[in-house]
């Protein structure tokens, strides 16, 4: 039965996801640009030449990663912007799910933050490509709120770059507050939802 083709691709997926894991452990101390795959089969204890059945390269290893990391986000960005609610309690929602997501999945925020600008150009590219698709979809939802009526297309993909960019501004606060007492965390809240009223209240003023 071991040897079955079912048996085979979910020993082969068993194997891709342990490179994945081990790589974004390893990748707590370094950059992707300095990670060899010999450590990283090392840590799975698979034969080097067993990486290139999953992956072309660790840049395509990281692309993978930037896949797992960002992929599973697209739900949470279209309810951190939802109409539902008043802006403080949308506000409030969306810093919660923020701070829930980075405590949950470090590691991937760590990695996100880290190699958005990093030395590994298909990987930067990657992230960009999920970036502009989060703002699309963040467009979308914008577009249906009665608080855009007479705006741009042009205007709101502006200010879906924008909330985009202060969801990465915020999960990235919490990440530096992760260890930290409990009053430091809610200072950190705090500010992450003064940092989005203020978008919200120029959004409020843009027609004026």
């Amino acid at each position: 039965m071991s040897h079955t083709p079912g048996a085979r691709q979910a020993q082969k997926l068993k194997t891709r996801q342990a490179l994945l894991d081990a790589s974004l452990v390893l990748l707590e101390e370094q950059s992707l640009s300095s990670l060899g795959l010999r450590e990283v089969t090392r840590a799975v204890g698979v034969a080097p030449t067993a990486f290139y059945r999953h992956f072309r390269s660790t840049a395509d290893l990281g692309v993978a990663l930037v896949e797992e990391a960002l992929g599973s986000l697209h739900p949470m960005i279209r309810t951190t912007v939802s109409p539902a609610g008043n802006s403080d309690e949308r506000i409030a929602r969306a810093v919660e799910l923020i701070a829930g997501h980075v405590a949950a999945h470090p590691a991937h925020v760590r990695f996100v933050a880290r190699e958005r600008h990093g030395g590994v150009q298909p990987v930067r590219e990657a992230i960009r490509e999920e970036l502009a698709r989060f703002a699309e979809e963040v467009r979308a939802e914008l577009a249906k709120d009665a608080e855009s009526t007479g705006w741009s297309d042009a205007d709101l993909r502006m200010l879906a770059g924008l909330y985009v960019d202060q969801m990465l501004i915020t999960a990235s606060l919490f990440l530096e507050t992760l260890d930290a007492p409990e009053e430091e965390r809610r200072l950190a809240a705090r500010t992450a939802e003064r940092q989005l009223r203020l978008i919200s209240v120029g959004r409020r003023h843009w027609l004026d």
